[in-house]
């Protein structure tokens, strides 16, 4: 029987079990109680009763002699069966045997009828104890019978019994009526007790339905304001203390993220006001630099060494601007094209500028036989190919190999890159996705000292997002694998 989930159904079961549990104490201390007094009244009847029937079988079936003149003509050798109950049984026992054995009978006049008894029922009669005392015995040819034996004058035992048929008969009916009324009860008990419960949590029930249409908010998406609110209950019950902590701890995550939004609306503003005013002085440095380098005269070695180092100084600035200024439009949430891009052709070129740019690195396409065409921003998605070669190349050795993968699963295009590089340290995995990481020192001895920012990865995982797709790495030592979804619909 699968065990009940809800905290109504637990209760209403626990309520069900304690009442069957009483009901059944009730009706077995019942019926124990009835059958021992109907037990005793049976005792005491054989006590009343004596040995005068068993006696009677003394003299070889006669009635004694001084059975009244009256009664004369009732002798038929049956035994004494004066103020005998019938079905009243009694038996003699000389040692161990029986002597004599009958039952009175049912019919008037009937007197007493022989019993016979198989060797079963003697051994029975025969181990009952002449204490006076009411035993239970099973005889085959009358069934249950309650007897009494005691010691008869000639050394011999006598044995009255009563049959406790009637006693049965009467504890039976008492377990049919407590079992229907009990059964009864406990179903209208279960019934009321289920509304009862239902009516005395409905407070819990809506804490918990507040609960529920707090946790379906999107707590991570920008400006969120938690209106749902727990009725208010009893402050002096525990579900109205519940409700009320409830409450308090909900006005205080919506304070927090009220705070936190607004610190990030602040961080994004600077970020993308400072992108974009320095782009003006940084385009200014580095004309200036060119335009130096361009001087007719003759210019100092260190000179035009610093001018060359300010001009690819500036470059590099350009670009962490402009990625910053990218970053501060997708966190603003600004929609990108949403155009049919072919990516075969795109990986095709990615790959073909990243071979120049790295000619001492192994390149591998394994491409599907069919372009695969994705609804999406060209020259964003042409950013996220660029960064992954270009940090593939950048954190492996001179030789390595890296494969690019493209193809179609379950509607979704799926780009991987892969290198056989040193990895990417398990400590450094969960946070390279984040602004401003950049690969641990194990990823990068060896090989050319990067310019990267720290700011690539980050670019295509929002890239990613913006198009509904998703980034992943897995990266164990000789086997680096970036794997961008973007889903496959139409344009």
């Amino acid at each position: 029987m699968p065990r009940p989930h809800t905290l109504r159904a637990r209760l209403t079961a626990g309520l069900v079990v304690l009442l069957a549990v009483s009901c059944a104490a009730v009706g077995v201390a019942a019926v124990v109680e009835l059958n021992g007094f109907l037990t005793g009244r049976l005792d005491q009847q054989l006590r009343e009763t004596g040995e005068r029937f068993p006696a009677s079988l003394e003299h070889g079936g006669t009635r004694p002699s001084d059975l009244p003149q009256s009664r004369k003509g009732d002798e038929d050798g049956d035994g004494d069966t004066r103020r005998q109950t019938v079905g009243t049984f009694g038996a003699r026992l000389v040692g161990d045997t029986v002597t004599n054995a009958a039952v009175v009978g049912s019919s008037t006049g009937a007197g007493a009828q022989n019993v016979p008894l198989a060797a079963a029922d003697r051994e029975t009669l025969a181990t009952v104890p002449a204490d006076g005392r009411g035993h239970t015995i099973d005889l085959s040819a009358l069934d249950d019978y309650r007897v009494m034996a005691v010691r008869g004058r000639d050394g011999d035992v006598l044995i009255t019994g009563l049959p406790t048929e009637p006693v049965e008969a009467t504890v039976h009916r008492l377990e049919l009526v407590a079992a229907v009324v009990f059964g009864a009860a406990l179903a209208v008990a279960g019934f009321a007790g289920a509304l009862w419960v239902r009516w005395s949590l409905r407070p819990l029930s809506r804490v918990a339905a507040t609960a529920t249409k707090v946790s379906r908010l999107p707590l991570s998406s920008g400006e969120v304001g938690l209106w749902p609110r727990a009725p208010e209950a009893d402050p002096r019950s525990e579900v109205g203390r519940v409700a009320d902590a409830f409450n308090t701890m909900l006005g205080h995550v919506e304070e927090a993220l009220t705070k936190r939004h607004a610190s990030e609306e602040r961080l994004r503003s600077f970020a993308a006001d400072a992108s974009h005013e320095l782009r003006t002085p940084v385009a200014s440095i580095r004309g200036h630099a060119e335009l130096a380098l361009l001087h007719p005269g003759p210019v100092p070695q260190k000179v035009a060494r610093a001018l060359e180092r300010i001009e690819a100084e500036a470059a590099r600035m350009g670009e962490m601007v402009d990625d910053l200024l990218l970053l501060a439009r997708l966190d603003a949430g600004r929609p990108l094209e949403r155009l049919p891009v072919d990516l075969t052709r795109l990986v095709l070129d990615a790959v073909t500028d990243a071979q120049a740019a790295g000619p001492g690195h192994r390149w591998t396409l394994q491409l599907s036989e069919e372009p695969v065409t994705v609804p999406g921003d060209a020259h964003r998605l042409h950013q996220v190919l660029a960064n992954l070669l270009a940090n593939a190349r950048l954190h492996t050795p001179v030789g390595s190999t890296i494969t690019i993968s493209l193809e179609t699963e379950d509607g979704t295009a799926v780009l991987k890159v892969h290198d056989d590089g040193p990895g990417v340290a398990a400590d450094v995995q969960p946070g390279v996705f984040e602004r401003f990481t950049h690969g641990d020192r194990r990823r990068t001895e060896g090989v050319e000292s990067g310019t990267g920012t720290g700011l690539g990865l980050s670019i295509v995982a929002a890239v990613a997002e913006a198009h509904g797709g998703s980034v992943a790495l897995e990266s164990v030592p000789g086997s680096t694998t970036f794997t961008v979804r973007i889903p496959a619909g139409d344009g």
